[in-house]
């Protein structure tokens, strides 16, 4: 390659890594609305229950009994929801002190493995985790590094049709470490997206039981709560489309930076 080639690829890259700079920068610029429409949509679910019943739309007291027990499902897993926002809130805030300590990164890929190998199995995905060396550390908050990789793991599988999420460490220096997941999907798929509103009706009960099940938080607002959460700890979250380097087959990856203990 010669030096034409050479700074050509750097403005690539710099390219690259400016857009996705941008991007991470609008993530948290729109924190609040985004927080508002996450919780708007399991919500607007329970309103619509609620009109169901008022309507007087049920077939039997079973069934009435049914969509009570139903809206209450929901709201739990609203509060769940809100419960999950807020403690990142008050972390990234001081509210929420974290307990820093020097942790084996082989470790945590193995917890990170026994919660996600069989969500993978179930959608026919392959879940691809090469454990570090034993001596490899990280300086952080055991229980939040491992939340924030298995919520961008878990999007990843939620995403993903096909293909292999690969989780791995790439660089160890003295003061970092570099950890990436590789994902064959679009980096669009993790962009904001405005969840609709349900507009439910008498026809619709199939649909309003299928929805209550899948409430959970989306690709977009786990990246953002990932990044805050790594930040808070000392460490950066980068997210690079990889689309050019293969047109046939979308891929994504996510570059964690997490400080060392020194």
């Amino acid at each position: 390659m010669n030096e034409i080639d050479e700074l050509k690829e750097e403005l690539k890259q710099a390219q690259l890594a400016y857009q996705m700079a941008a991007q991470m920068s609008q993530f948290k610029a729109g924190f609040l609305a985004r927080t508002s429409h996450e919780l708007r949509s399991p919500l607007s679910s329970m309103i619509g229950l609620h009109q169901l019943i008022l309507s007087d739309l049920c077939e039997s007291p079973e069934e009435q009994k049914e969509f009570i027990a139903q809206a209450y499902h929901s709201a739990l897993k609203l509060m769940k929801l809100i419960d999950e926002i807020v403690a990142v809130s008050k972390t990234e805030y001081g509210s929420n002190s974290l307990h820093l300590e020097s942790l084996q990164l082989a470790e945590i890929f193995t917890e990170i493995d026994r919660l996600t190998h069989l969500q993978a199995a179930n959608r026919n995905l392959k879940l691809e985790i090469i454990h570090p060396d034993s001596g490899v550390d990280v300086f952080a908050d055991r229980s939040r590094l491992i939340q924030l990789i298995f919520n961008l793991i878990d999007s990843g599988i939620a995403l993903m049709m096909r293909g292999t999420i690969k989780l791995s460490t790439t660089e160890v220096t003295v003061d970092k470490v570099r950890i990436e997941i590789d994902l064959e999907c679009s980096a669009a798929l993790w962009q904001e997206s405005t969840p609709t509103e349900p507009n439910f009706n008498a026809n619709d009960l199939a649909e309003v039981r299928e929805f209550l099940q899948e409430i959970s938080l989306s690709a977009n607002m786990k990246l953002l709560l990932s990044q805050t959460l790594l930040e808070t700890m000392g460490g950066t979250l980068e997210l690079l489309d990889l689309d050019y380097l293969n047109k046939q087959q979308p891929r994504t990856r996510i570059i964690l930076t997490c400080k060392r203990f020194s």
